[in-house]
């Protein structure tokens, strides 16, 4: 006798993006499961994985947002960390092995003046616990399996890093403004090695990552306590959620007539009219009564889409 199978619930359809204030321990996957099981969404992701032993923003998007996850996830971050002196380690945070300690610890004063030196655009070696890949595998399952991993100097943007408080010798807070692809760990390692001694991030939280900053922030106690309260009713839980063109905001918008509106919808290209329409441009997004309509590109006056987004 076959037993009867479960009936799975029903996906929402939900457009927008929630920002949410991960914990710290908790994996940003682990985070997003959590997430599927309060909202259960038809289509759903993250924009940056944030590691367990960071706590902070987590964009996630759902439905047409996760077509905008570039934008985000190419934004600037900023974050803000604690730097322990005197030991090194092998994942440069708490997490590793000591490889190397001193007994020097650096004033404010020594702090300030080597700063300039890691702002702008800067080389920085990643950290070997890290997620790039070596001839097709992890940097971080090599560095696990005991292989000397050798990874190369990379370009990184760092717009600002300022030192914002010393609780005591050793132990320093630092603010850091940054790009995509800058390791807040391989900062903290290259600071102590500067500076004459050796550090490692003990503390580390994102305070924003792309438009996205501390005051959209949810918890998911907020988001567990709200979905009690509503009983299943996810329309209750739509106030957590921000529009799809909050992620949009730094890109060119094309305001569109009704007509023009249809026919990207279509995937066709339309002429932008307006004396004042753009020639050109290598990303933006159509919109028609505020709601986008569509990403794309501008080329001799004429959007042509390449995401359409159904809201």
């Amino acid at each position: 006798m076959s037993r009867p199978q479960k009936q799975r619930r029903p996906r929402n359809a939900i457009d927008g993006w929630l920002v949410l204030d991960k914990p710290y321990g908790l994996t940003s996957n682990d985070a997003l499961s959590r997430l599927k099981r309060i909202l259960h969404p038809e289509k759903v992701g993250h924009a940056g994985t944030l590691d367990p032993r960071a706590s902070g923003c987590l964009p996630i998007a759902f439905g047409e947002a996760t077509k905008t996850v570039p934008m985000v996830m190419n934004g600037r971050k900023i974050y803000r960390f604690e730097v322990t002196w005197g030991a090194e380690t092998n994942t440069d945070d708490t997490e590793g092995e000591v490889i190397a300690t001193s007994d020097v610890r650096p004033d404010a004063a020594a702090i300030g003046a080597v700063l300039p030196e890691f702002t702008g655009t800067i080389l920085q070696v990643p950290p070997k616990f890290s997620a790039i890949k070596v001839d097709g595998e992890r940097a971080y399952d090599l560095a696990r399996d005991g292989e000397d991993v050798e990874l190369e100097a990379r370009p990184i943007d760092v717009h600002r890093l300022t030192l914002v408080d010393m609780p005591d010798a050793d132990r320093a807070v630092f603010e850091a403004e940054c790009g995509k692809g800058t390791y807040v760990r391989a900062l903290a390692r290259d600071l102590g090695r500067r500076l004459g001694t050796c550090g490692h991030v003990t503390e580390l939280r994102r305070l924003l990552v792309g438009p996205f900053g501390e005051a959209d922030m949810v918890t998911l106690e907020e988001l567990n306590e709200a979905a009690e309260e509503a009983e299943g009713n996810v329309e209750a839980l739509m106030d957590f959620l921000l529009p799809v063109r909050e992620a949009l905001e730094d890109l060119p918008e094309v305001p569109v007539r009704s007509d023009d509106a249809a026919r990207i919808r279509q995937g066709m290209a339309v002429l932008l009219r307006g004396r004042n329409a753009p020639l050109s441009c290598d990303l933006a997004f159509a919109s028609h009564g505020g709601t986008p309509v569509a990403l794309g590109f501008i080329d001799k006056g004429r959007f042509q889409p390449s995401r359409i987004l159904h809201l």
